[in-house]
């Protein structure tokens, strides 16, 4: 019994973490296209480094994500914090609403959005809704300031709060108690938000196909489109470099988790069961 979970273990792994490893080594591959390997080099690297379209779509994706980031910890640490520490008779309507956000379809989301964007930067003449990079911030913030809302107030939920109670009986103000006790216990699961909403940014491809427009095309959108005349090397070494950058951010959160596993770690993981529904 032992040797056949073994044995379906590895096949598991292998199903996961093969197509992968294909696109990493065909990421070496010298010829022109993905559809056959005519050597190894690190050729397809240095066509990517210097093709302007390819180097535009990768900064339009980076600050894309950072933004997502930014404006979606802000957001989601503010209401992590209230949902834990000042929950009233809304919280549980609230929780139901981030919960609808949090399971709908991208495809329903991206349609939804797409309407609204033409309203306000068409019709109503809001430059800045006509804005690309503008447009993909607020698209992936609607579901990555839910997902470190979510962490946060799982965080803060399982504490206690004799800290926070202590710093008062000192006569110390909201904003001190916020600054100096409050905010230092969620830092992990606040890191570990942002971490996850920047990786998230970086490949939503439905959202983006929706949102982006010329000039601001972010890389699945590129990738999406190049289907079209056939895969090269070049998306696979950027796939590649993408995938170790990801890789790495996921290592940071994982440290920032093993500093503090019963707490922020709680927070991954209900966070995880959440997003494996989606």
């Amino acid at each position: 019994m032992q040797l056949l979970l073994g044995a379906w273990g590895a096949l598991v792994v292998a199903f996961l973490f093969f197509p992968i490893l294909v696109i990493v080594v065909y990421s070496f591959n010298e010829g022109r296209s993905l559809a056959t390997f005519d050597g190894v080099g690190t050729l397809s690297y240095a066509r990517a480094v210097w093709d302007p379209t390819i180097a535009s779509t990768i900064r339009v994706t980076l600050v894309a994500a950072l933004g997502t980031a930014a404006v979606s910890t802000l957001l989601g640490t503010a209401a992590g914090v209230s949902l834990a520490r000042r929950p009233g008779r809304w919280a549980p309507w609230l929780l139901g609403l981030l919960g609808v956000v949090l399971v709908t379809p991208e495809i329903v989301s991206a349609v939804s959005l797409l309407p609204w964007f033409v309203t306000l930067g068409v019709d109503a003449q809001i430059g800045l809704f006509n804005v690309g990079q503008v447009r993909l911030v607020i698209a992936n913030t609607l579901f990555a300031c839910v997902v470190v809302t979510f962490v946060v107030r799982a965080r803060l939920a399982g504490l206690d709060e004799s800290l926070e109670e202590a710093a008062a009986d000192l006569y110390a103000s909201p904003w001190r108690r916020f600054t100096d006790v409050t905010l230092p216990l969620a830092r992990p699961a606040i890191v570990v938000g942002a971490l996850l909403s920047f990786t998230f940014t970086l490949d939503n491809t439905v959202l983006s196909s929706f949102v982006s427009v010329a000039g601001s095309t972010p890389w699945s959108v590129y990738v999406l489109a190049s289907l079209r005349a056939g895969l090269r090397p070049e998306i696979a070494a950027v796939s590649t470099l993408l995938l170790g950058l990801t890789l790495a951010v996921l290592a940071l959160a994982v440290l920032v988790l093993r500093r503090d596993p019963a707490g922020a770690g709680r927070g991954a993981a209900q966070l995880a069961s959440m997003v494996g529904g989606k």
